[in-house]
């Protein structure tokens, strides 16, 4: 991580923490991928084109995959003071306030920056988060989900018992190798902590899972989504995920759910490094 104060090209830097929501269904994820679209490379030709410099690198609290939205993404980026303090022009707006507005007008309708501002001494997006929270929103309605929903809820076609999925997923709490549930990646650690794990049903009849940890490697969340509804639905026991998890091996009988069901909600920061 560069230090405020540091050269950033041409004069002394600062870092900024932005606030992000996303509409993932049109991007292919958050990372940078040659010849596609991304959640990271729309925003930062914005912030390069209102800042009237090079785009800056972002770093992230949580790479999200393909077709994956977020309420509640943070990110950070080391911009020079001066193009910071250039950003309101001849408005009297602070530079926060103007920088937000003048991405607003660029950046196109499915990503918003809701706050930018200068980030605490040491923060970083990815490093500084101590949790974070996603949720899973799923329809088990005969008829389906509200088309107004459609791009943020999955159509399950069985009835799925939310009292049953809870406590299976109870089972799944605590620092364990979710190795079962992951998509491995060479050197890549698949232990995690995870605080939270509930479900319930929201007064549109909705069964939403809200699972909190301190990371999540890839697939992780969707994976055991996945085996919960199995739970949820009457084809499998509701130890059937502890057993999983204590094999520390992907079976095949787990269904990875898909994407657009899944939205990052909030990512958690100790005091010193938050707004």
């Amino acid at each position: 991580m560069r230090p405020a104060g540091a050269d950033a090209g041409g004069g002394r830097s600062l870092r900024l923490r932005l606030d992000v929501s996303y509409d993932g269904t049109d991007f292919s994820g958050w990372a940078e991928q040659p010849g596609r679209r991304t959640v990271q490379g729309v925003l930062q030709a914005a912030l390069g084109r209102v800042l009237r410099t090079k785009p800056p690198k972002l770093g992230v609290a949580g790479r999200t995959d393909a077709g994956v939205h977020a309420t509640g993404q943070v990110c950070h980026a080391d911009v020079e003071q001066s193009a910071w303090l250039a950003v309101p022009g001849r408005s009297v707006r602070a530079p926060a306030h103007a920088l937000a507005l003048r991405l607003a007008d660029v950046l196109p309708p499915d990503v918003r920056v809701r706050s930018a501002i200068v980030a605490p001494p040491g923060f970083d997006a990815r490093f500084s988060a101590l949790w974070r929270r996603y949720a899973y929103r799923v329809s088990d309605a005969g008829y389906g989900v509200d088309p107004l929903r459609r791009r943020f809820v999955l159509w399950y076609r069985r009835a799925v018992d939310v009292a049953a999925m809870a406590a299976a997923g109870a089972g799944l709490l605590g620092e364990h190798d979710y190795a079962a549930f992951c998509r491995l990646r060479p050197g890549a650690s698949t232990v995690r902590t995870i605080r939270t794990l509930h479900w319930a049903r929201t007064e549109e009849g909705l069964a939403v899972a809200t699972i909190e940890a301190d990371g999540f490697c890839h697939n992780q969340v969707r994976a055991m989504v996945g085996a919960l509804l199995a739970v949820g639905d009457g084809r499998r026991p509701i130890d059937w995920p502890a057993q999983l998890l204590a094999a520390k091996v992907r079976d095949p009988a787990v269904t990875v759910v898909p994407p657009h069901g899944l939205t990052l909600e909030a990512v958690g920061y100790p005091p010193d490094a938050s707004e």
